[in-house]
This record gives structure tokens, C-alpha cells and sequence, in this order.
């Protein structure tokens, strides 16, 4: 027996010998072809040594490291860990390990064998800068850069442990630290892909669009097929406005890698400004399945259920994407101006959100030192405009009246024209300011110095939390005195803005005290020029036989209890018809969809008329078809009311619950149509009876309606830019008569 055992162990340990030489030999051949990147052909063979001998540690870390490289994270993290269990003190098998753990999103673990590397080997560069990327993804900042600034004192031309160093300083706001670490990579690698893409994120974040867009190809020069470079880049043109460049590097970063989640939310936020909204929804969904807590993607769907009407459903979005990220200034923005659109928002509703917006962004932004002004209350004041509309856009028709028609004698006009993109309305724009500065590419320190440096006495923002807005720059008050108006009437909510520009049936007395700021009254909240060789039209009525109803308003704006009245009102006029105007009707999906909303009213589709987008001068000829115009609500409208009512279509508005809902009725009312306002749904079908069944008065008002526009205070521009100038004046004097001390 004892002889037996003995030829066993003996036979064996021959085994074992010869394995161990077969090992060898297959462990040399799998090295080489692991050096030349053969890397199958590695890891097959370091699968013959396990069979072998399924405890080599030489080839569990070949193997491991090869998976690894290969992005086969988990076979790497199950020959690693066996690795580290028969040979914990091996540092390269722990370091991997973690590298492997890292790309499994197992960031905890990966952290574990990571600091063990360290602590095994306190010199390891390598693993101190992949500790670093761990620390950065559990979001221990400060303790990421503490170890990527370890390992480049262990290696001063890291270029690595610099890239990945200002990449943890990206997603802290501090871009300028960022920007030099991605310099130190670069000076020591210069064609180092992902510091060239740190760069163009900075200047992205910094609003240096062609600094960023110089740093994004610079990578893509590198890698050509780099997907994630092609996105941002992609970002970086939707920014400056290039949407059709924009398309084409999103679709682009798609063909490479179609679950791109930033491709994807480009592609997604493209969909929502062309109002292509069944392409964008499918973009958030795809994100959404791969990435539920994308507060991206819950964004752009809640902007994709707003462009449909269904605002309550978008405002649940939002407040999911608020939810996810408390700080998320987009989704903030985007539930305070769908705030307006919801019929049960008030104005305590929608003023504790704008404050909201301050507690949570606003209020964290560091005030700026402000140089000295010359508080002479009497002198020329110096008006600053900041704005992103200084274009073809219907904020620009509400501000460019007061631009053009301002007294220079007495005011200087400054404009801080935020958008890249211009046009002919730009030009106009620009013919009005005595000073003008393109402002899209500067970051919003770098424009509030500019104002300061400009010394600006009074600044004002024309579009209060509307796309494109600088809040972030009058939360800094550049400036000795703020004010809002024109381009978002509806309030801001930041204590750092002195002023907004109202009136009196926009803003009642007892609602003012929920403003952040105080109200100034002009006599509407907006107004528009007079529209140039457009003569009143014959009344239609007079040659259909019936009413024709208008609504050239955005579609969102068409709530659902506003159909409904106008769904009730065309049951009730059997014979009538309604036009209902705008860019989005274009799109099959919300066109089909609106007629649908009538359709479950009973009202037959051929009785309504969906129109898209025309040039201008079309669309102000379109009023010669309408006999009166609806008013849409909770969210009226505003420079559509100024159009009818200038084209001699009367407009009906109702009165509610926010200055959103009470525009309308105010520049009605401003005109001296009081009549026309109503207070409820039924004295707005009253209102729309009442003329339908009288011709002869409806024709009156068309008749005289432009001459009365032009006679009123609101609607007269030289004398509303003489009342806003007059509230300039009160405001300075004020303000030198407080700090004269």
C-alpha cells in the first residue's frame, strides 16, 4: 500500500513537472502574442495553461489583463480575482482587478483593490490615478484629485494622471484648473485624444465656441471614429445655433455607437426645437432604458409633452429630472416657464418656483464687486440689454420698439447680444445700440466684468427664464440697478433684479408683494411696432356666409381647457370655422394630434384649418381670412395679440390666475377693447356670440381698430419708450438718492 501511494505521488509530481514545462513554453507564446495585440489568441492560450494547471498565476494575470484590454471586463474580473486569492501581495493583479471592477460601474470594490495596489506599492502612479478615476465616479472629489496630484509627483509627465486631474475639475465647475491640467497633458503628449477633449469641454462649458470646436476637432484629427468627441461637438454646434451641423454629429456618433446617451439627448433636444417630437420622445426612451436616472433624457421628454399640450405629464417630468439633480438649472427652467401653461398655476405657484431657481442656483453664485458709478442722478444713464433674441424671434418684436425709439440724448444703449446666429432683425437691432457686443462666447464672469467694465448704470434682461437667458449673469449684479422685461413678463424671482416692467391688469395690486422684485407699470406689458403697409381687410364673414375663428398662437399654448371652450363655442355657432396658425403644425404628428383633441369634442376636421410656417409677411396676411381672434389661456399670448388686434382682428381674452394668463386681456384692455375681456368661460362665449351674429358692429371695430392701436399709450411706440424711460430716470435717481451717503 505504502509503495503505491509512494509511485502515486511520484507519477504526479512527474505530472505536474511536465505541465509546468508545457506551462512555460505556452505562457512565452502567449506574452508574445499579447505584445503584438493578439490578443485572442492570449487568452486561448492561457486557457490551455489553466487546464493545465489551473492555478498559474502567471497566466490568470495574463489572462485578466488581456480581458481587460479587450473591454471582456467580466472574464478579467473572474481570472484577476483568483489572480489576487493565490497571490494577494501582487500588486499589478490587484490594480487590474480594480481596473476591471471600474468598467463593471462595481465602484466600491474596484476602490478596494485599488488602495490595496497603493498601499502594496505607495510609488504606483498608475494605480493612483486609476484610484483617483474611482474616487471621481463615487463622487469624492477632492479625494480624486488628491490622488491624481499623488501620482503625478511620483511622475511629473503623467500626461494621463494631468488629463484625468482636469476631468475631476470639469465636473466641479472649476474650469480655468481644468484647462491648465489638460495643458501639462498635453505639453507632454500633444496628441493626447481625451485632454484635446477636455479642452473643447471647457471651452463649451465657457461659452469659447471656437476655441472648443479648434479642441474637438484637434481630437477627432486623433480619432477619427471617436463617438463621444462627434456628440459634444455636436452639442457645441446646437449651442451656437448650427442645428442642421448639429444633426449631422449626432447622427454620426450614432452610426458608431447607437446607445451614445449624449448623442442620443442631442438628437432628442434637435427633435424639441424642430418640433419633430415623435423622434425626440423615442431619443429620451432609448436613454431612459439604458440610464433611468438620466435627468437629460426625463427633460427633454417632459419638453416633448409640453410641445403636445400635456403639461401636467411634462411637469412630472421635470420634477423627476429635479428630483435626480436638485442643482439642474435646465429641468428649473423648463418647469417655471411650463408653470405658465398649467390653468391651476397662480401666481404664488409660479413665484415660489422662480424663487426656487434663486435658493437652488442663483443664491450660490458669488456677487460682483462692482467698480464706482457717477451718481449724478441727472446725467446721461447708461442702459444695458442682455439678450439671446436679438433676432428673428417674437421677444425681439416685443423689445425692439423701445430699442429703436430711445432718446440717445439721454440714454446711452448698450446691447449684449448673447446668440452667435444673425439676421435681418439683428441688423435692426443693432442700428438702435450705440454700443454693441457680441456676447455668445463669453463665459458669465466674463460678460458681467464686461458690463461692469462698460459702466453700465442700469441692465436690463429681456428674457426672464426663457431659453438662452444670462440670470446666471444678473444673479452676479454687474450693475448698479437690474431690471426685467419684455421677453418672459412674468417675473424672475432673483433678489439681485430691482425691478420688472408690468401693468396694471397684468400684475393687480394684490398679488405684488409674491415678487421677488418691485413692479413697475407701463401702460401694457408689452407692446410692438406698427406693421408696416397693412390696411384693414373686408370682413370675411361678409363673403363666407359664417364666423371664422383665429388662433395663430405656439401650439403648446393650446391647453385643454381652452379647446374645450373653443370646441363648446363651435357647437354653438354650427356654421363656423377656426384657422389655427403655427411653425409646429408642420410636423404630421402634432397636427394629427391636435385635430384629434377636437375630434374628441365633436367638432368635425373639416371644419378646422391647421396652417404652418410662412415668411412674415404671409403670416400677417393670414388675418385677412380671420373675423376674430381667440385668445388662448392659461398662457395667452403676446406679440400674436399685438398682430391681430394691429391687422383689425379683435381678439377675445379671459382674465386668470397669473400674469401669463392676464397678457392678453391687459393689452386688450390697454386699447380701450374692455368689452372684448371676459372674466369666465361663459363671458367669453358671450363675447364671441355677441359679434358673430352682428356683422355690421364687427366690421366697425375692424375698421377703426388700427387707428385706435396706434392712438393708446401701449400701442403707440414713441410714447411707451417714453414711459420706459421715465421709469429708467426714477429708478437712477433713486438709487444715487440711496448711496449719495
Amino acid at each position: 500500500m505504502a509503495g503505491s501511494v509512494g509511485s502515486r505521488a511520484f507519477q504526479n509530481a512527474r505530472l505536474q513537472k511536465k505541465h509546468r514545462k508545457q506551462a512555460d513554453a505556452l505562457l512565452a507564446t502567449a506574452a508574445a502574442a499579447y505584445r503584438q495585440g493578439r490578443h485572442m489568441d492570449a487568452q486561448a492560450l492561457c486557457r490551455d495553461i489553466l487546464a493545465l494547471l489551473p492555478d498559474h498565476v502567471e497566466a490568470l494575470q495574463l489572462l485578466g489583463r488581456s480581458a481587460l484590454d479587450t473591454g471582456r471586463f467580466a472574464d478579467a474580473e473572474a481570472a484577476l480575482t483568483r489572480a489576487v486569492a493565490i497571490e494577494p501581495r501582487d500588486v499589478d493583479a490587484q490594480a487590474n482587478l480594480g481596473g476591471a471592477l471600474f468598467n463593471l460601474g462595481r465602484f466600491e470594490e474596484a476602490r478596494k483593490y485599488q488602495e490595496r495596489a497603493v498601499a502594496l506599492k505607495p510609488t504606483f502612479a498608475a494605480a493612483l490615478t486609476a484610484l483617483g478615476n474611482t474616487l471621481w465616479r463615487l463622487s469624492e472629489f477632492e479625494q480624486a484629485i488628491a490622488a491624481h496630484d499623488r501620482a503625478i509627483a511620483l511622475k511629473p509627465d503623467y500626461a494621463d494622471a494631468y488629463c484625468n486631474r482636469g476631468v475631476v475639475q470639469l465636473l466641479l465647475d472649476r474650469n480655468a484648473e481644468a484647462d491648465q491640467s489638460f495643458d501639462r497633458a498635453l505639453s507632454f503628449d500633444p496628441r493626447h485624444m481625451q485632454a484635446l477633449f477636455g479642452k473643447g469641454l471647457v471651452g463649451l462649458n465657457l461659452r469659447r465656441f471656437d476655441a472648443a470646436l479648434a479642441a474637438f476637432n484637434a481630437a477627432l484629427a486623433v480619432k477619427p471614429d471617436a463617438a463621444v468627441v462627434m456628440a459634444q461637438r455636436g452639442r457645441l454646434h446646437l449651442q451656437a445655433g448650427r442645428l442642421d451641423q448639429a444633426a449631422a454629429d449626432f447622427d454620426a456618433a450614432l452610426a458608431r455607437d447607437p446607445r451614445l446617451e449624449p448623442a442620443l439627448l442631442g438628437k432628442a433636444h434637435i427633435g424639441v426645437l424642430k418640433h419633430n417630437v415623435a423622434p425626440a420622445m423615442e431619443a429620451c426612451r432609448k436613454v431612459l432604458e439604458q440610464n433611468p436616472v438620466s435627468e437629460a433624457a426625463w427633460m427633454w421628454l417632459g419638453a416633448c409633452f409640453a410641445q403636445q399640450g400635456d403639461i401636467a405629464t411634462a411637469l412630472q417630468h421635470f420634477d423627476r429630472a429635479i428630483e435626480i439633480k436638485p442643482d439642474y438649472s435646465d429641468a428649473l427652467i423648463a418647469k417655471i416657464f411650463t408653470l405658465d401653461f398649467l390653468p391651476e398655476a397662480d401666481f404664488a405657484i409660479q413665484q415660489a418656483t422662480r424663487r426656487e431657481w434663486w435658493q437652488r442656483i442663483g443664491a450660490r453664485i458669488p456677487r460682483f464687486d462692482l467698480s464706482p458709478r457717477q451718481r449724478d442722478p441727472d446725467r446721461r444713464i447708461v442702459v444695458g440689454y442682455v439678450s439671446s433674441d436679438f433676432r428673428n424671434h417674437s421677444a425681439a418684436f416685443a423689445f425692439l420698439p423701445v430699442l429703436r425709439h430711445h432718446d440717445h440724448s439721454l440714454f446711452q444703449v448698450n446691447c449684449y447680444s448673447c446668440f452667435a446666429q444673425q439676421d435681418s432683425v439683428t441688423a435692426l437691432c443693432r442700428s438702435a445700440a450705440d454700443v454693441w457686443v457680441e456676447a455668445s462666447q463669453m463665459s458669465d464672469d466674463e460678460l458681467a466684468a464686461r458690463i461692469d467694465a462698460d459702466q453700465v448704470d442700469i441692465l436690463v434682461d429681456l428674457s426672464g427664464h426663457s431659453v438662452g437667458n444670462r440670470l446666471a449673469v444678473f444673479a452676479r449684479k454687474p450693475a448698479p440697478v437690474q431690471v426685467s422685461g419684455w421677453g418672459n413678463g412674468t417675473g424672475t424671482g432673483l433678489p439681485t433684479i430691482d425691478y420688472f416692467f408690468g401693468d396694471p391688469v397684468t400684475m393687480p395690486q394684490s398679488v405684488r408683494p409674491l415678487f421677488a422684485e418691485q413692479i413697475y407699470d407701463l401702460p401694457s406689458v408689452i407692446t410692438t411696432e406698427p406693421l408696416p403697409g397693412l390696411a384693414p381687410s373686408p370682413l370675411p364673414m361678409l363673403r363666407n356666409g359664417y364666423v371664422t375663428f383665429g388662433v395663430f398662437n405656439r401650439i403648446d399654448k393650446l391647453s385643454d381647457p381652452a379647446l374645450a371652450l373653443w370646441a363648446r363655442l363651435l357647437q354653438e355657432l354650427p356654421d363656423s370655422r377656426i384657422v389655427i396658425k403655427n411653425a409646429a403644425l408642420d410636423d404630421a404628428f402634432l397636427r394629427d394630434g391636435l385635430i384629434g383633441r377636437f375630434a374628441a369634442h365633436g367638432v368635425a376636421p373639416e371644419r378646422i384649418t391647421c396652417l404652418g410656417a410662412s415668411a412674415r409677411d404671409q403670416h400677417l396676411a393670414e388675418f385677412a381670412k380671420i373675423d376674430i381672434s381667440l385668445d388662448p389661456f392659461p398662457q395667452n399670448g403676446g406679440v400674436s395679440t399685438w398682430e391681430s388686434l394691429q391687422a383689425g382682428v379683435p381678439v377675445i381674452a379671459k382674465l386668470g390666475m397669473s400674469a401669463a394668463s392676464r397678457a392678453a386681456g391687459a393689452i386688450v384692455t390697454a386699447v380701450g377693447l374692455d368689452d372684448w375681456v371676459a372674466e369666465d368661460d361663459a363671458g367669453y362665449i358671450a363675447i364671441a356670440r355677441r359679434f358673430a351674429v352682428d356683422p355690421a358692429a364687427l366690421a366697425a371695430v375692424r375698421a377703426e381698430l388700427p387707428q385706435r392701436v396706434g392712438a393708446s399709450a401701449a400701442g403707440n411706440v414713441e410714447i411707451y419708450t417714453r414711459k420706459v424711460e421715465e421709469g429708467y430716470r426714477s429708478f437712477w435717481r433713486r438709487y444715487c438718492a440711496e448711496n449719495c451717503r
